[in-house]
């Protein structure tokens, strides 16, 4: 049978970097020191260094939250204005993107389009705005998978790998666009202004084909995890969409990473094989917590989520389009080696591990 690759990948993330202006701001919804004095140390601890945002940082001085009073102190925007700036801030980031793919010559060859996206929704969608401003085919196929959360890139490549296992001829451009910051939320909830202090926008567009070049597609596997719907939970409120984040999330994820190598069967995600074949991990960059949890749940070595950790650092948590930042870094440096198998992993809602195994061609 035909094997799919994601030939090549393309990120883009808005200009303005907010991740300093993020912990000031939220230092001053926290109405009591011993709060803040936790929210400084989980800050300090993150191991994010950056995050991203359509929105540039106000004056805090000046009672600003960003510049453009979008977010006004005290009223804060509803559902439907949040909804409004992402129509318009999501195609200018998915066509930068886009862009950075560099498939402007052979956008006519394009015969199926994924988006994938939890932060925002519109009709006519992402998928038919983009189509009309690249000059795709007016007969494109196209596809929209949306609040499926962090792990949503998975499903968006298994779906593209079906299409040209069907269909050799078949070039899909896959798109995760995430805006995470237009639902930040003017609370003191300890543990929702944490949850803020991980995500950030960014898009990442790939180019899936039967071209041998790249990155080989292999299985693709899903896990629900028992007794773990409330852990992750992503609702759409008056106010913008509200995120809950558990703090038991990365000891769940542990636990459960230890049970798969116990287990060390053919129906497990690692699939009767364990850890030993994989020479490159892909993991999206939940936080720094969960990358640990990864780490220890897998007995994996020290550095082998390098190139999660250096993602989480430079961009946050961007929900779906973060591992497919993690496999555009892995493909670019020198030393990954042809012909090194790979293990690609995003948890999300549900709780529901997503995962897929992978050759770098």
């Amino acid at each position: 049978m035909t094997a799919a690759h994601i030939n090549r990948i393309g990120t883009a993330v808005p200009a303005n970097d907010i991740h300093a202006p993020f912990i000031a701001f939220a230092r001053t919804l926290l109405s009591d020191e011993k709060r803040r004095s936790v929210f400084d140390r989980m800050a300090e601890r993150s191991g994010i260094a950056h995050r991203y945002s359509g929105l540039r940082a106000g004056n805090l001085e000046a009672g600003e939250v960003d510049s453009q009073g979008f977010y006004t102190r005290g009223g804060f925007p509803g559902t439907a204005a949040r909804m409004a700036l992402y129509e318009t801030q999501a195609l200018t980031l998915a066509s930068r993107a886009v862009d950075a793919l560099g498939i402007a010559g052979e956008r006519a060859r394009i015969t199926h389009l994924i988006v994938a996206s939890c932060t925002g929704f519109t009709a006519p969608g992402l998928d038919l705005q983009l189509g009309e401003l690249l000059g795709l085919r007016p007969d494109l196929s196209r596809a929209v998978l949306g609040f499926m959360g962090c792990s949503a890139a998975v499903p968006a490549l298994r779906m593209a790998s079906q299409t040209v296992r069907a269909d050799p001829a078949a070039r899909v451009l896959v798109v995760n666009l995430e805006l995470c910051t237009l639902h930040l939320q003017e609370t003191a909830e300890i543990e929702t202004v944490l949850s803020f202090l991980l995500f950030g926008d960014g898009c990442a567009a790939a180019l899936v084909t039967a071209d041998a070049c790249g990155i080989a597609l292999g299985d693709f596997r899903s896990s629900v995890i028992p007794n773990s719907s409330d852990l992750i939970t992503w609702r759409i409120g008056n106010e913008g969409f509200h995120m809950h984040l558990s703090g038991k999330v990365p000891g769940r994820i542990a636990q459960t990473l230890r049970e798969e190598i116990a287990r060390n069967d053919e129906a497990g995600l690692l699939r009767g094989e364990g850890t030993r074949p994989v020479d490159l991990w892909a993991v999206h960059g939940g936080g720094r917590t969960v990358l640990d949890a990864v780490e220890i749940g897998l007995s994996l070595p020290c550095g082998a989520l390098e190139h999660s950790r250096a993602v989480l650092r430079e961009f946050g948590n961007m929900s779906s389009a973060t591992l497919m930042f993690v496999l555009r870094r892995m493909l670019a440096q020198p030393d990954t080696v042809p012909g090194g198998r790979g293990f690609a992993m995003a948890f999300g809602p549900g709780m529901v591990a997503e995962t897929f195994r992978f050759t770098v061609v």
